[in-house]
């Protein structure tokens, strides 16, 4: 509670505002992180059981979206201390001193309270309540608590950008099922592999040392890394298929998906294979990068299947 305190302090101290641009108020945002979570709300209201009036479809995305950008100004206004200290998030708007912390504060709670009422009132409330704890776990639970706490943050604190798919579902059908949990796993598994490569082949170490952030890699050093990527990779292949399960896709799905997880598979035993000198940083390059396409890849095959009529198989579970 003081650290929060602390944080609201130094935004009631600058008080005159900064001198950011639009752009600078746009990064706050942070656009590729939204540009994602647009893409698997989409492929959520795609994907769910029902219709939904195309107005109310675009209402729900583009609330996703506020909330998405909202969760990120909050972020970046709690976070401006370590942000300050790392070389790769020194120049973001408040710790590069264009925006002050209590403008970000602001922009980030209007943005989230105005995306969580549009949702609620005018979709339904259970996706409104969903996009609200989203958020409420993306700060609370993830930026203020398990960031700074555990070299699992990046784990747990995963579900938060894995439930944009869940939140465009609910705005369909107004519940929670079991093909929405599916699409939430994937992205939850996805989460850490991706990541933890990026931290390798970039070698932030350093960075997240000196902030005093116990990322995995930092904390557990860059064998035990390599071994959680091949053991999350291996759980992520099969989780990936569990849509097929639950009646929400088709064979053209579960066939690319099979391809598609063993090369996922493969780029992560050379990361974990590799140890040391340049091959071992391009197997880490490369598996962030496939990672990436391949996080895509699997969403689009969802809308692919549902541009072209393909039939989802009969539902197993659910």
């Amino acid at each position: 509670m003081s650290d929060i305190n602390a944080h609201l302090a130094d935004s009631q101290v600058a008080s005159q505002g900064g001198l950011g641009s639009v752009g600078d108020f746009f990064a706050l945002l942070k656009p590729r992180v939204m540009s994602l979570v647009i893409f698997t709300a989409l492929v959520g209201i795609i994907a769910a059981p029902g219709s939904i009036h195309p107005w109310l479809g675009f209402v729900a995305l583009l609330a996703i979206a506020v909330g998405a950008g909202a969760a990120g100004a909050l972020n970046m206004w709690y976070d401006a201390d370590i942000d300050a200290v790392m070389r790769r998030t020194a120049k973001r708007p408040v710790p590069a001193g264009t925006i002050t912390p209590g403008e970000a504060l602001g922009f980030g709670m209007t943005l989230a309270v105005g995306s969580v009422l549009v949702l609620g009132l005018l979709v339904n409330i259970l996706a409104g309540a969903l996009l609200a704890f989203t958020i409420f776990f993306y700060i609370a639970i993830y930026t203020m608590w398990l960031k700074r706490l555990t070299p699992q943050n990046i784990v747990i604190g995963g579900a938060a950008g894995a439930f944009p798919p869940m939140v465009g579902w609910a705005s369909v059908t107004g519940s929670i099922d079991l093909g929405a949990i599916a699409l939430f796993l994937i992205i939850f598994v996805w989460t850490p592999p991706h990541f933890w490569a990026l931290a390798l082949w970039k070698k932030i170490n350093a960075d997240y040392a000196e902030a005093g952030v116990p990322m995995l890699p930092v904390v557990a050093g860059a064998d035990e890394t390599r071994r959680q990527i091949l053991i999350y990779s291996l759980i992520l292949v099969p989780v990936t298929l569990l849509p097929a399960l639950t009646g929400t896709v088709g064979l053209l799905y579960v066939v690319a998906n099979v391809i598609l997880g063993a090369l996922f598979l493969w780029y992560a035993w050379q990361v974990y294979r590799l140890r040391e000198g340049q091959a071992a940083e391009a197997a880490c390059k490369t598996l962030f990068g496939y990672s990436t396409s391949w996080l895509f890849i699997v969403f689009a095959l969802i809308l692919i299947e549902r541009a072209l009529g393909l039939a989802p198989f009969a539902p197993v579970i659910g």
